[in-house]
C-alpha cells in the first residue's frame, strides 16, 4: 500500500472549464495543466511536484485486481470527516484486494458530471468502478449513469435507480439519537473536562448542518430526538450554512450558540465543522464530532470534543469494491447501514471519553440496545418538516 500517497495524484479542477480531457496514460479526471501544473492541490501531505506520477497507485508491476474512480463530495479531502472516511476505504482495499485507485476532487456541483463521464469514458485504464461520494452527486450519476449503461457506479448518501449503480446509505438519525442523548445528558449537569465545560442550569445545545437537505436533516432529527429523551428541558437551536466546506460560516453559527447559551454543539457540516470546534475552544464549551473520530482526525480540538457519530463511509467504499472485484457487484440494489450493523455508532472522544460519567455512557449504551431491538423508533425527519 502507498501509505503516505506521494505517488497519487490528487485532482482538483479550477472551474468546469478546466475539465478538458483525459489525463495521459492513467485515465481519469485531470486539470487542463495550461498554467503548468498537473491538476494537483497537494492536499494529501505530499508537494504535488512529481508530475510523471501515473496516479494509479501500483508499483508498475501485474495489473491491478480493478481500477477504480474516486468522484469525493465538494469539500474534497482534508477534511477530517466524509472524504477522508470514503477514501480509508480505498486505501484499505487498495492493501487488501490489489485494487489501484485514481482520485478526483471537485470543487463545485457543476463538476460531478465532467468528472463522472471522464471516468467512465476513459479506456487506459478502464475503470471497472467509479465510486461518487455524497449525495450531491445523485441528479448527475442518474444522467450520466444512463448514457453510460456499461460501466458500474456507486453512490454514498442516495438512491440511483439503475441496473449499473449500487447504492449505500445509512441510518445517520439513529447514531444521532445517541449524539442527542450524551449532549443533553451533559448539558443538564455541572460537568468539565478538557477545555470545555457544561452549566446544570443550560436549556439549549445546538446542531450546525451543511447543505439543508434530507440527508442533513436525518441528523437533525435524531438528534433532536435523543436531546428530548434526556431531557424535556432542552431546546436545540438550529443553523444550516449552505456550505460543508466553510470554517467560518460553521465558527459563525457556533459562536452564535454558545453565546446564547448552548455549551454543547453538534455538527453534520463537513469541513464546515471545523468552525464549530475551534468555536468551542474559544467559548469553553463541547462540541461532537461527525462520520469519522473527529478526536482523532482533528486532534487540535480533541479537548473539546466529546465524541463523534461515526458514519462508516469506508465500509461502504470497501463492500463496493469488494464486489467488483469478485464479480458480484450489486448494481440496481440499496444497502443500508445502521446501529445494527455497526454502519453508524456514536463514539467516545479520544481525550474527553474517560471523563463523561459512567451513568451517561450506560444510558447512552441502553438506547443503542433499545433501538437495535426496535423499542425506539429514531425519527428520520425533523418534527418542524
Amino acid at each position: 500500500m502507498v501509505s503516505d500517497l506521494d505517488r497519487r495524484r490528487f485532482v482538483k479542477a479550477a472551474s468546469a472549464a478546466g475539465l478538458v480531457g483525459l489525463a495521459g496514460c492513467s485515465g481519469g479526471p485531470s486539470g487542463d495543466g495550461s498554467d503548468g501544473s498537473d491538476g494537483s492541490d497537494g492536499s494529501d501531505g505530499s508537494d504535488g511536484s512529481d508530475g510523471d506520477d501515473s496516479g494509479d497507485g501500483s508499483d508498475g508491476g501485474d495489473e491491478p485486481a480493478a481500477n477504480v474512480g474516486m468522484v469525493y463530495a465538494t469539500g474534497g479531502l482534508g477534511d477530517g470527516s466524509f472524504n477522508d472516511q470514503a477514501q480509508q476505504g480505498a486505501l484499505a482495499a487498495e492493501e487488501e484486494l490489489d485494487i489501484s485507485f485514481q482520485e478526483a476532487q471537485p470543487d463545485e456541483v457543476a463538476q460531478f458530471s465532467n468528472f463522472q463521464q471522464q471516468f467512465a469514458e476513459s479506456s487506459d485504464p478502464d475503470y471497472d468502478l467509479v465510486c461518487c461520494i455524497g449525495f450531491l452527486q445523485a441528479d448527475s450519476l442518474s444522467e450520466t449513469a444512463e448514457s453510460y449503461p456499461d460501466q458500474n457506479f456507486m453512490i454514498v448518501d442516495s438512491v440511483v435507480q439503475a441496473d449499473n449503480v449500487a447504492s449505500y446509505t445509512f441510518r445517520e438519525h439513529e447514531g444521532s439519537y445517541l449524539a442527542g442523548l450524551m449532549a443533553s445528558l451533559l448539558t443538564t449537569r455541572d460537568f468539565s473536562a478538557g477545555a470545555g465545560s457544561t452549566a446544570g442550569d443550560s436549556t439549549n445545545v445546538g446542531f450546525v448542518g451543511g447543505v439543508e437537505s434530507d440527508l442533513i436533516q436525518k441528523f437533525q432529527a435524531g438528534f433532536e430526538a435523543g436531546v428530548a429523551a434526556g431531557s424535556d428541558d432542552v431546546d436545540v437551536s438550529v443553523n444550516y450554512t449552505g456550505s460543508f466546506n466553510d470554517p467560518a460560516a460553521g465558527r459563525e453559527a457556533a459562536t452564535a450558540m454558545y453565546n446564547s447559551g448552548s455549551d454543547i454543539v453538534y455538527h453534520a457540516a463537513g469541513n464546515t465543522g471545523t468552525g464549530v470546534f475551534q468555536a468551542a475552544q474559544e467559548q469553553d464549551g463541547f462540541a461532537i464530532g461527525v462520520d469519522r473520530d473527529q478526536s482523532i482526525t482533528r486532534p487540535d480540538y480533541a479537548d473539546v470534543i466529546l465524541g463523534s457519530m461515526v458514519k462508516r463511509v469506508d465500509t461502504a467504499v470497501y463492500n463496493a469494491i469488494e464486489a467488483t472485484v469478485e464479480s458480484e457487484f450489486p448494481g440496481g440494489s440499496n444497502v443500508a447501514l445502521g446501529l445494527d450493523n455497526e454502519g453508524v455508532a456514536l463514539v467516545y472522544g479520544d481525550q474527553l471519553g474517560s471523563e463523561i460519567p459512567q451513568d451517561v455512557r450506560d444510558e447512552v449504551s441502553t438506547a443503542r440496545e433499545d433501538i437495535v431491538a426496535g423499542d425506539v423508533s429514531v425519527p428520520s425527519s425533523p418534527s418542524n418538516v
